[in-house]
């Protein structure tokens, strides 16, 4: 099963590098942010003809998730739960026996100190979420854009200053607070050590630099983990005509049974 996470900023725009990678890659699953734009403006025509159903939750010019599935699946909720804020983050689904969570991290940077608060209020409700998920022992993957470099490695020198949001001391605590219930980051646990970087700004020749960062992730419950396989931004599609400032991150589980009832 081949997973994977992108950061499409603006699926109209990018709607043609989406369905090129799409057909290259043959994802059973892609998970999309910020598609910028209202589930009615979708391009569900696009992806259907492609062979993708499409989960959709967006809103107007910000923000934004979507989830396209070869086969059957079922929406399980298009909202966080626990999660007061309205802006489209958020959309789940269950297929081929997995509970898949599409989220779009709050950046933290805007808003001030109401902003930051925000972003931690979502990783609690992640948190919440998961341990939910553990406790009716699901199997489920938790993917997206979430605007946490876990570690100094995960940032490149000179990339963001000290008290940037996606490294400050209470977004990385966030980050292993999910991550100490048991659930395993993909692309670490396959390639503990070095740059995996998943995105590089427009501005300042931060590609050509590669001047990047690892902001977006896919933590596995545990009897997912055991399936991984493979875990790999793909750094290709940065270097395509307009693309995205992010990468997707491609991840393969071998096949599994279902989780329990």
């Amino acid at each position: 099963m081949k997973l994977a996470t992108w950061n499409v900023n603006s699926v109209r725009l990018r709607q043609d590098l989406v369905l090129d990678w799409l057909a290259r890659e043959q994802p059973d699953v892609l998970m999309m942010q910020e598609i910028k734009c209202e589930a009615h403006l979708f391009p569900t025509a696009a992806f259907e003809q492609a062979g993708y159903g499409c989960a959709v939750v967006g809103q107007k010019s910000y923000n934004g998730v979507a989830t396209l599935v070869r086969g059957d699946f079922t929406v399980t909720t298009e909202h966080l739960p626990g999660f007061t804020d309205p802006a489209a983050r958020y959309v789940e689904v269950q297929t081929q026996g997995l509970v898949l969570g599409n989220l779009y991290l709050p950046n933290g940077n805007s808003g001030a100190e109401q902003g930051y608060a925000t972003k931690l209020e979502f990783l609690s409700a992640l948190t919440t979420r998961a341990q939910a998920f553990l406790g009716q022992d699901t199997d489920f993957v938790l993917a997206g854009d979430y605007n946490i470099c876990p570690t100094a490695e995960d940032c490149a020198p000179g990339a963001l200053g000290p008290d940037d949001a996606l490294v400050r001391p209470q977004s990385r605590a966030a980050w292993r607070r999910l991550r100490w219930l048991g659930l395993t980051d993909a692309l670490r646990a396959l390639h503990p050590s070095g740059a995996a970087y998943t995105f590089w700004d427009y501005q300042a020749g931060a590609w050509p630099r590669d001047s990047g960062l690892r902001i977006d992730h896919m933590l596995l419950s545990p009897r997912v983990a055991e399936r991984l396989q493979t875990a790999q931004p793909d750094r290709d599609e940065r270097a395509k005509e307009r693309p995205s400032d992010h990468v997707p991150l491609i991840v393969t589980l071998a096949d599994g049974a279902p989780s329990p009832a």
